[in-house]
């Protein structure tokens, strides 16, 4: 185990950074990386891309893969914990018949431009269903939608939409309010937590790359790793399946029953979200065995959380990036999903470490 000192350095401070040091880090130990082009640029112009890193046997029968930035602005901390998992030495202390698979950006837009959603302005994580069909319903969304993402962004139009909120709180319950935000919608292309009504560049890229390097794998591990949910620094390793499902069960045994689908602070039960990443991915590897986890990392308070997701849209609909209050609506995105101080990224890495080792141990001796 890296010296504490050394593990508070993994994390990035910018996409670009993040990107160098991963493929610095995959060249010092000869790994070769594929560099999975996005069509759009970032901030400063720069090139975007998805990154992937296989280490071990090319015909491994079980793999374990990482993924970092799936809800974009994520990715400081998913990278952090990527580039520790290289430079400490883990996966080149893998057991023999075992390869990771490192995805470093599966959303590079949102990590680049600090934004949760994709290009698309889509949730990532409500993505994945079929979108030949009706999409779910949100009626609840529907009726909050002009109150969470109002034309003005000022203190007054934020306490007045705040208090509406609360009155529609107090009439319907926390739980119905947690679910109408948070739960996905797919009919305000303009709204937070829109689950698009197609799939997006990020999605089709996981799906075609997952599908090409997977298929002579028989026992598969997938460590997703997100932040903004629950008490500070803590990873909460959640479980996006049903309580009985073969996926969780297996998932218990292997963490010893340190998993849930129901987070402290959560939004909505994950098992009862549309469109999630790992039930999907599952479905589509068809692996005889299979355990998938989100490792959920908290940062700040749940409504501040929610507060920083409605301002950076407002921002990019409606205001200036290059202004004291786009820069200000910046810097808070960026502190509701990476506080990047020293003891949270301690917190992270040493969770997610324990958490890769039995991951480990469970994908070769379980």
């Amino acid at each position: 185990m890296p010296a504490m000192t050394t593990a508070a350095t993994y994390f990035p401070e910018s996409y670009a950074e993040a990107r160098a040091r991963f493929l610095a880090a995959c060249a010092d130990a000869e790994i070769e990386v594929e560099q999975r082009p996005n069509p759009n640029a970032g901030p400063e112009g720069e090139a975007l891309f998805c990154d992937v890193a296989w280490i071990g046997p090319r015909d491994a029968e079980a793999v374990l893969v990482v993924l970092s930035g799936t809800h974009g602005v994520e990715g400081f901390c998913g990278s952090g914990v990527q580039l520790g998992l290289l430079q400490s030495g883990l996966t080149a202390a893998r057991p023999a018949g075992l390869a990771f698979l490192l995805v470093h950006a599966v959303n590079p837009y949102g990590f680049a431009w600090q934004r949760r959603v994709t290009e698309e302005n889509v949730d990532l994580n409500r993505n994945w269903l079929d979108h030949g069909g009706t999409h779910p319903a949100n009626p609840g969304y529907d009726e909050l939608h002009a109150l969470l993402c109002p034309r003005d962004w000022s203190d007054a139009a934020i306490a007045e939409t705040q208090t509406a909120l609360d009155i529609w709180e107090a009439t319907h319950g926390t739980m119905a309010l947690r679910a109408a935000i948070s739960g996905g919608q797919y009919g305000h292309a303009d709204g937070i937590f829109f689950g698009g009504t197609r799939d997006t560049w990020a999605k089709t890229n996981l799906e075609a790359l997952l599908d090409g390097r997977l298929t002579k794998a028989r026992r598969i591990g997938v460590i997703d790793l997100h932040t903004g949910l629950g008490p500070y620094g803590f990873g909460d390793r959640l479980l996006p399946f049903a309580p009985d499902d073969p996926v969780s069960l297996r998932a218990q045994d292997w963490f010893g029953g340190d998993c849930t689908d129901t987070p402290a602070g959560a939004h909505v039960n994950v098992a009862d979200l549309h469109g999630v990443s790992l039930p999907a991915i599952r479905d589509r590897l068809a692996a005889e065995i299979f355990v998938g986890i989100a490792l959920e990392y908290g940062t700040v308070p749940s409504p501040d959380v929610r507060l920083a997701v409605r301002a950076d849209n407002w921002l990019h609909l409606h205001g200036q990036l290059d202004s004291p209050k786009g820069r200000a609506i910046k810097e808070q995105i960026r502190g509701a999903f990476y506080p990047g101080n020293r003891d949270w990224k301690l917190q992270v890495w040493e969770r997610a470490e324990e958490t890769v080792k039995l991951m480990v141990r469970g994908l070769t001796e379980g």
